[in-house]
């Protein structure tokens, strides 16, 4: 039998999605909960890409294989009573056997937080940068990426991965209270490729890289973006795309962090 999950998780405390013999993963911790529930490790769970360590997603979707007659929402229940609290099941649906959580996705989107000020609530979830940021100049640069290209100089080189170039679809910024928000939508995404978009597009808000730079780093191969890497903590995986499936336009801050007005 063959099922899809969907899945949330605040990453913090992992290091990453991936199963790895000496550190604790989203998938493993999935996994651990799975055999113990179905007393067997028969069990085969795939998701629809990687988040590295540190990065948090809204909707990640993967797909479990095990041979059961639970229903789905009875394995949803079961599942989360042994998850730890920071892993959570949304929903569990029957699937057909030759679904695939990664090869079937059409589009994934990311949602990365910058504070624009000092927070005591909200660290482990945004990138507070001190330096103002000029908004228009990181707003215009975005658009440099749209489209496709060779994304070799925003990506630690991974043997899985047959190419570096991609097809990004859309980059949208917005303002939201003390935050600026940062949404980029494609195919699929490199190793650490969204973060060092972000970290770059930082560059240009601070006055310190400009728009023929980010061509330049398109167009050949340069180690600089990596030295602009931003933090795991403001990522967010939002979510995944299927047939027929449609992106909401609207996006929205995923922690509030409003102004505080002291009363005289």
């Amino acid at each position: 039998m063959r099922f899809k999950l969907y899945i949330e998780y605040e990453g913090t405390r992992y290091s990453g999605w991936q199963l790895q013999k000496n550190a604790k993963s989203i998938q493993g911790k999935i996994l651990e909960a799975a055999e113990k529930i179905f007393e067997t490790k028969k069990i085969e769970l795939k998701g629809s890409g990687r988040t590295d360590a540190g990065v948090h997603a809204l909707c990640q979707v993967a797909h479990l294989d095990v041979n059961t007659m639970l229903a789905p929402e009875i394995i949803r229940l079961k599942l989360n009573d042994e998850l730890p609290f920071d892993i959570n099941i949304l929903e569990v649906e029957k699937v057909k056997s030759n679904f695939h959580a990664r090869h079937d996705a059409k589009l994934r989107s990311y949602i990365y937080q910058i504070s624009t000020r000092r927070t005591a609530f909200g660290k482990p979830f945004v990138w507070w940068i001190k330096d103002n940021l000029d908004f228009d100049k990181m707003l215009k640069a975005s658009k440099i990426f749209i489209g496709m290209h060779d994304f070799i100089s925003f990506s630690d080189k991974d043997e899985t991965e047959k190419s570096t170039k991609v097809l990004i679809d859309d980059i949208q910024l917005k303002k939201e209270d003390d935050l600026i928000l940062i949404r980029i939508i494609a195919s699929h995404f490199l190793w650490k490729m969204v973060r060092r978009i972000v970290g770059v597009l930082v560059e240009v808000g601070r006055g310190k890289l400009n728009e023929q730079e980010i061509k330049t780093y398109l167009e050949k191969e340069s180690k600089e973006p990596s030295k602009f890497t931003a933090p795991p903590s403001g990522l967010f995986l939002e979510k995944v795309l299927y047939d027929n499936e449609k992106l909401s336009k609207e996006f929205s801050s995923l922690i509030k962090i409003n102004s505080f007005i002291r009363k005289k």
